[in-house]
């Protein structure tokens, strides 16, 4: 029996129409562009309606990653989501959106593993079809965190945004996943977490809603020094489990959560900043949603090269993170 190989055959990604800009944010709270700027390199956010459940936004980034793989949602066979903002606590956004998209009956679920979903995601989808469990799977971080946002709460207001990224992958003779780099550290949920969001907590009451109990709580300083810690040892191993040395990445598509957070991995590879793909000005935080839009943006622009190695590398809640080094290939053939 051959060995199977999965290649990334077709990316895209969707925003809501509504933007909320730095200056928009001036005049709800305290703060300022340059604050914003030159603590996070954010400019503006997307925010879906009301009336627009995270479904909605994976399926417009779902339907452009099969348009640009070239395929039918008939071809799909399994649809996995990551998000921490679901359209229901059950069931799985993914079986919703399989519905939506015209394939009922298809495997679907969804991981919540906050910002990391992305790495977490593209790990095991590529694992599944390495496997030859599937031979193609979509897979799409979405999600809308400015639901969750405390607006009152400006360290925290200003970071998130509402987006949906999605990835096919498929079998493929040439094998583009290269090694990875998952960890966990749930002993401190309380840096980065939705308090009364399940059940370690009472039901919520009105006060605790007046209280803003059901936003996003964050300690910045320490989840800023994780971040940094934790993107530099995932790169690290990620790389060492690729057999590759940091010289030999092409591309760092980081999660985007804050600008000194991606510069200081950027100048840990040592890579210039034009090997480093940035949108934090446009999106903010997507959490699982920022790194497959980076990625459906760079595929757009014709950065990518057949042969490039990309380095994928995120945190988040958890504590989380992640690493996947990745080679780009426009010729592979699926099976």
């Amino acid at each position: 029996m051959t060995n199977t190989g999965v290649r990334i055959a077709g990316v895209g990604h969707f925003v809501p129409e509504r933007v909320i800009s730095n200056a928009d944010l001036e005049r709800m709270f305290d703060t300022s562009d340059e604050w914003i700027t030159t603590r996070t390199g954010m400019k503006e956010r997307h925010a879906a309606a009301l009336d627009q459940p995270t479904s909605d936004l994976a399926l417009g980034a779902a339907q452009h990653a099969l348009a640009n793989a070239g395929i039918a949602a008939t071809a799909l066979d399994c649809v996995i989501i990551a998000t921490v903002t679901p359209d229901y606590a059950f069931p799985a956004t993914a079986c919703v959106l399989a519905a939506k998209l015209g394939v009922p009956g298809t495997p679907a679920f969804d991981m919540e593993i906050g910002c990391s979903g992305f790495i977490y995601g593209l790990t095991v989808a590529a694992s599944l079809v390495r496997s030859r469990v599937f031979k193609r799977v979509l897979l799409v971080g979405a999600e809308e965190l400015t639901r969750l946002v405390n607006y009152e709460d400006r360290s925290t207001a200003i970071l998130f945004g509402d987006g949906a990224g999605a990835v096919v992958l498929e079998q493929s003779d040439v094998d583009c996943f290269l090694g990875a780099e998952l960890g966990s550290d749930g002993s401190r949920p309380q840096d980065l977490l939705l308090p009364f969001s399940g059940t370690a907590h009472p039901p919520l009451t009105g006060d605790d809603i007046a209280q803003k109990k059901n936003t996003i709580v964050m300690n910045g300083r320490e989840v800023f020094r994780f971040a940094v810690t934790k993107m530099i040892d995932s790169t690290n191993t990620a790389l060492e489990h690729a057999g590759i040395e940091p010289k030999d990445v092409t591309w760092l598509i980081p999660h985007q959560a804050n600008r000194r957070i991606i510069d200081a991995a950027a100048k840990h590879l040592d890579l210039p900043s034009e090997r480093v793909v940035v949108n934090i000005d446009r999106y903010g935080n997507t959490s699982a949603a920022s790194i497959p839009i980076a990625l459906s943006e760079t595929v757009a622009a014709g950065k990518l090269h057949d042969g490039d190695i990309i380095l994928f590398v995120g945190f988040g809640a958890g504590l989380s993170w992640g690493a996947v080094a990745w080679r780009w290939s426009t010729n592979g053939k699926g099976h």
